[in-house]
């Protein structure tokens, strides 16, 4: 060993001793744990109710890795003229269509119109949550033009937060949402929406357009054709750029949070 490589060699055992001495040991970097797996339900009266009102938002949780649930509470399109004699077709289309995008479905027996706010109903949903346990819940906004959505509102209030005093066994495990947002569902609905919670759904944006679009061509019984929007879609993207324009992206969705939430800053 030459002069040079010795003195290097002793002065790095030097440092590494003062180190160890002062109790500066190097450490490996902590291991940061993955985030947790929440399990989130959308809850709607129709079909295409949290498709038209969170695709964007839903989307994302699925990127993330959540679980995603998407119920509907009319399942029964039996009385509808635009699907005339293809009720059942549009059931299966559309679990089809929501598995394609990550999404698990749930439907409820009931015809539009024929939604109540009567103890069966209110079980019935109440159930939906038991089964699910969701961690975080979407719930239509309550002051609709659409009786439906007005129904569905209330029994998702009620089933998310008392959902356990109307079941069979009002004290079986029960678990509650830790959070709960209202979405709109946008013009000639909603009625007096004041949103105080913004999702940016830009990177989202192309997904959530076409999902949406695929339920509409279902509806129609017809083949989507990509690029070219249709009046459903066309009206979800004003309501986006609407919202994105309020604060400050491309594309946007809004949520009225149930109770006020911490949020993180930094």
């Amino acid at each position: 060993m030459n002069r040079r490589t010795f003195l290097s060699a002793a002065a790095a055992v030097a440092a590494a001793g003062q180190a160890n001495a002062s109790g500066f040991e190097p450490q490996a970097p902590a291991a940061t744990a993955p985030p947790a797996k929440r399990t989130i339900l959308a809850m709607g009266a129709h079909y295409d109710d949290s498709p038209f009102g969170i695709p964007g938002t839903l989307l994302q949780a699925v990127a993330q890795g959540h679980r995603v649930v998407v119920l509907a509470m009319i399942g029964d399109y039996s009385n509808w003229k635009p699907v005339r004699g293809r009720g059942p077709d549009i059931v299966e289309g559309t679990k089809r269509i929501n598995a394609e995008y990550g999404m698990e479905s749930r439907f409820l027996p009931w015809a539009s119109g024929m939604l109540q706010s009567t103890d069966a109903h209110r079980r019935a949903v109440a159930e939906v949550v038991a089964e699910v346990k969701p961690d975080t819940a979407f719930v239509l906004w309550s002051r609709d033009q659409h009786p439906d959505h007005v129904v569905a509102s209330e029994l998702s209030t009620l089933a998310l937060h008392l959902g356990d005093r109307v079941l069979s066994d009002p004290f079986a495990p029960y678990i509650t949402p830790r959070r709960t947002y209202l979405y709109d569902n946008g013009p000639r609905h909603t009625i007096g929406f004041v949103p105080d919670t913004f999702v940016d759904v830009t990177r989202e944006w192309p997904r959530a357009i076409e999902w949406l679009g695929k339920l509409m061509a279902l509806t129609r019984n017809e083949t989507y054709a990509a690029g070219t929007l249709d009046g459903a879609q066309r009206l979800k993207e004003s309501l986006a750029r609407y919202r994105g324009a309020t604060c400050g992206v491309a594309y946007a969705e809004a949520l009225t949070a149930v109770n006020a939430y911490p949020q993180t800053l930094f």
